[in-house]
């Protein structure tokens, strides 16, 4: 089992990060593998809502970095993905990564692997990002285990929210125990 972290934040090594790897770090010390992307520095189009993905069955934009992240995707049992709450909702960046795996929905191609929303807000809004993201994942099919939301605006506060650590480490619990259910 392959379980991938992606964190759609802009700031290398925040607090969505942070979240994420608590996570990954469950799973890690499990012994499952695990991967972990920043989409900070990389370079997502956004959908150009073109339709020509319904014949090409794969995006036609090129000379990005979706690309290579997407395959990660296709390559993982568990998608655990985040973002920081922008606005009450998603941050614009993982929101065209998002956007452009409508490619991949023709075909169910993400169909059937599990899922985990994550989001780290300031003070409010993080409700309606996990919203966002879970709409995505039962869009393309994962099965939910469960969603963490986290508060913390400068870098690494968010680990000073006790209850999201928890609620992080439980679901990579939750993980782990998929895997091997002997696992406590």
């Amino acid at each position: 089992m392959k379980v991938l972290g992606i964190s759609g934040s802009m700031r290398k090594g925040g607090n969505t990060t942070d979240l994420v790897n608590v996570i990954l770090e469950r799973c890690r010390v499990a012994g499952i593998e695990t991967d972990f992307i920043s989409l900070s520095g990389k370079k997502i189009h956004p959908c150009l809502g073109c339709e020509k993905c319904k014949e090409k069955k794969c995006c036609v934009i090129e000379n990005d970095d979706w690309e290579k992240i997407i395959n990660k995707v296709l390559d993982c049992d568990v998608l655990v993905i985040g973002s920081p709450t922008y606005y009450y909702d998603v941050c614009g960046h993982l929101k065209n990564f998002i956007d452009r795996t409508y490619s991949l929905y023709h075909d169910r191609r993400l169909a059937g692997r599990k899922g985990v929303a994550v989001s780290v807000q300031a003070h409010k809004g993080a409700n309606r990002t996990i919203q966002t993201l879970e709409g995505f994942l039962s869009t393309h099919e994962f099965s939910s285990l469960g969603s963490v939301k986290g508060t913390g605006y400068h870098e690494g506060e968010v680990l000073a929210d006790k209850d999201a650590v928890e609620k992080a480490r439980k679901i990579g619990d939750k993980i782990v125990r998929l895997v091997n259910p002997r696992y406590k």
